[in-house]
């Protein structure tokens, strides 16, 4: 058994910062296209053609962009079984698919365009399962067990799309689970794809690239809290007010810890257009939590001080775009460099 699982390792992970031409071109080329139609649907929706408003569009932008990102850094950084890669060649038309079922409204042809989508999610969070249980195998290899952080950030990284592809569907169906009404189901959705997975990818990243150049052993601890608190933040909206403002709170406090750290490892970068693009990162995160910070308190005490509408275009753009498109192409750009293969050492 653990020769056969030490062989299954030897295929799956690859070296750091791997150099794998053709599988950078196809994540550079879907995330390219997916930028285009992105963009074209924001004119659409900008002169009434689309009927998709903000929240809808900063959804989409997950799917189109930074997914397609996220799937290589996590390539590049941990490997990736059969369900990844398939996941990867395929994402491109679940992407297609999500589109349309925006366009649509709510019903059961939407949700079933949202599907598509969602079995690219579920064959990712797959991938994360075996990988997840690959890390914490008692008999697993020195070199999996000296990379646990690193493979087990990046296998909650991948669970949490089913999570989010789940509540596409039940939004673009018109669900109500659990009671919660619109647009706090399609906002759960947007919850889990940045702030779960492209969050906790870059997480992963940053903390490999700390590993093998100091003691990073602080920094796994907020690591893991910034990969696990979505997950309660979205529980809190279901049990308690309470505990979603704690776990809300938490978690801001645990990313504006990660902005710190991404511009303090950011600036050992060799590569200077990664180092430019991770400082562009953390200083967009960084407000972007305060913002989220404050939008907590201010409907904790039922303050209308900060709407959905307005944290939608701010905090929104600010996550979605500042720190998860400029996070995920920083560390791209530098483990691509070829200035990024020495292997990890957590």
């Amino acid at each position: 058994m653990k020769a056969t699982l030490e062989l299954r390792q030897e295929k799956q992970v690859p070296p750091f910062g791997r150099n794998d031409k053709a599988s950078l071109e196809w994540a550079r080329g879907c995330a390219t296209l997916g930028a285009v139609v992105w963009a074209g649907m924001a004119v659409l929706a900008r002169m009434g053609i689309a009927r998709v408003g903000a929240i809808e569009l900063l959804f989409l932008f997950a799917p189109l962009v930074i997914v397609p990102l996220g799937m290589e850094l996590g390539r590049v950084i941990g490997g990736e079984g059969r369900l990844e890669l398939l996941a990867r060649r395929l994402q491109p038309f679940g992407a297609g698919m999500a589109v349309v079922a925006m366009w649509m409204a709510p019903g059961r042809t939407a949700a079933g365009f949202a599907l598509g989508w969602f079995v690219i999610c579920a064959l990712m969070a797959g991938g994360g399962v075996v990988e997840f249980v690959r890390a914490m195998w008692p008999d697993a290899d020195r070199s999996v067990r000296a990379t646990r952080p690193v493979l087990v950030t990046l296998a909650v990284a991948r669970m949490d799309l089913a999570v989010g592809g789940a509540w596409l569907v039940a939004s673009r169906l018109g669900m109500r689970p659990m009671g919660i009404q619109e647009p706090i189901g399609l906002l759960t959705a947007v919850h889990f794809h940045f702030a779960g997975f492209a969050t906790a990818t870059i997480a992963a990243a940053t903390l490999q690239f700390a590993g093998r150049r100091g003691d990073a052993r602080w920094l796994r601890w907020l690591v893991w809290a910034v990969a696990g608190l979505p997950i309660v933040v979205a529980a809190g909206f279901v049990i308690s007010l309470v505990m979603k403002m704690a776990a809300a709170l938490l978690f801001s406090v645990s990313v504006a810890g990660l902005a710190v750290a991404v511009r303090a490892w950011g600036r050992k970068a060799k590569d200077s257009t990664a180092r430019v693009l991770l400082q562009i990162a953390a200083g967009a995160i960084f407000a972007g939590m305060v913002l989220a910070a404050a939008y907590v308190v201010a409907d904790y005490v039922g303050s209308d001080a900060l709407t959905i509408p307005q944290m939608a275009r701010t905090h929104g753009i600010l996550n979605a775009v500042g720190f998860c498109l400029m996070g995920l192409l920083g560390w791209l750009v530098e483990k691509n460099s070829g200035q990024g293969s020495v292997a990890s050492g957590q």
